[in-house]
């Protein structure tokens, strides 16, 4: 798959590539996957051929499960700036709501059992999709589908079986956060019968794009969400 296909699969209303757009004139490229704001989110995954002996999968397993938690910091603090500003309304307020406090929970679940080896999160700044509603709709399609097929390509690499099952139990909860956010957008929630993993390079690059990672926080928050994670 190429970098144009997988923008296609995987952002397929535009909006990632929207974001990157209108930042093209002020920012690097857009697609800039060594800029510092994708290598301070996404963190370096071994490639599966280079496994060795117990200490290097422990290592490995370290740096897939802080991965996913790299995507998990991304989507908690999408959902809950947009559930904090209170542009949405009906069932997408309602859909943030209750997949902000999942996305909050998967972050201290995989922050508990990575224990001293978690990363940090960096800061957001979401260049107002979390202020509107179509735009916060066709972000969060865009990120649904993404966290699902990262997982997918993920979850048969890690060797640890409390990381894998941690792994598993959060995959098949952002599987039903696709379908939901694209039921809501007016898409099918199952389009295929089959879904493709996303290896990481692909990932890295739709995320890049958005320059939705910062140094500090940009936007800002009127009330506190409310956390059931």
């Amino acid at each position: 798959m190429t970098l144009a296909q997988a923008i296609a699969t995987y952002d397929r209303d535009g909006a990632l590539a929207e974001a990157a757009d209108a930042l093209a004139s002020t920012r690097r490229g857009v697609l800039g996957l060594a800029a510092g704001a994708a290598l301070e989110l996404l963190v370096w995954t071994p490639d599966a051929s280079a496994r060795g002996g117990d200490d290097e999968d422990d290592e490995q397993d370290d740096a897939i499960v802080n991965y996913v938690l790299a995507l998990e910091y991304l989507q908690a603090a999408f959902y809950t700036e947009a559930e904090r500003l209170g542009a949405l309304r009906g069932a997408f307020a309602e859909q943030a709501r209750v997949v902000g406090a999942h996305e909050r929970a998967h972050v201290v679940a995989l922050r508990k059992v990575l224990g001293s080896s978690a990363i940090k999160s960096p800061a957001f700044d979401f260049h107002g999709v979390t202020e509107n509603q179509d735009a916060f709709r066709r972000t969060a399609v865009a990120f649904e589908d993404l966290s699902v097929a990262a997982y997918k390509y993920q979850a048969p690499r890690i060797h640890s079986s409390s990381y894998l099952m941690a792994a598993v139990a959060i995959t098949s909860v952002e599987a039903r956060h696709a379908a939901w956010i694209r039921y809501l957008a007016g898409a099918l929630p199952a389009a295929s019968a089959f879904d493709q993993a996303l290896p990481p390079k692909r990932v890295d690059a739709l995320v890049a794009s958005t320059r939705f990672v910062v140094g500090s926080p940009q936007t800002a928050a009127h009330r506190a969400p409310g956390f059931t994670g």
